[in-house]
């Protein structure tokens, strides 16, 4: 499982499919971890409270481009409470709290993510690009 992991963040890091500006976005939030030195912004566009498009720029370490490149991939297409669902699941795992069968399929590949609540400096890398989707969701006029 370690090596999986490790192969997926590296995979995630280098991709950058999912590292680049968009134009015109809904929602802007920029995350920053000043301990690390990660320093991403998100970028959303919700059409009919749908998110159309996500995208980050900015840098960081592998864990916190690859949660955000992984979280981008996973919030694409969806409704925005959808997506702040899985906001919440994410963070219940990351807090160590145990996960129904369900919300780990809600998770997909952010399950790789489980073990950061057992490395609290690491953890903030990878719930970075979670925060910033949250805070970015709450800012649009979408119920």
């Amino acid at each position: 499982m370690n090596s999986l992991y490790t192969e997926i963040i590296l995979e995630h890091n280098k991709s950058k499919h999912n590292k680049r500006e968009l134009e015109s976005p809904d929602a802007v939030e920029r995350g920053h971890n000043p301990n690390c030195g990660d320093d991403l912004t998100l970028q959303l566009k919700v059409n009919d409270g749908i998110i159309t498009e996500a995208a980050y720029i900015g840098s960081g370490c592998a864990i916190s481009q690859a949660s955000m490149s992984i979280m981008i991939d996973l919030v694409k297409g969806l409704e925005v409470g959808e997506a702040k669902k899985k906001a919440e699941v994410f963070f219940k795992m990351v807090r160590g709290q145990e996960l129904t069968e369900d919300e780990e399929e809600l998770l997909e590949d952010a399950t790789l993510f489980e073990s950061l609540n057992k490395m609290p400096a690491r953890a903030k890398c990878g719930t970075l690009s979670w925060h910033c989707l949250d805070v970015g969701l709450n800012q649009l006029k979408v119920d």
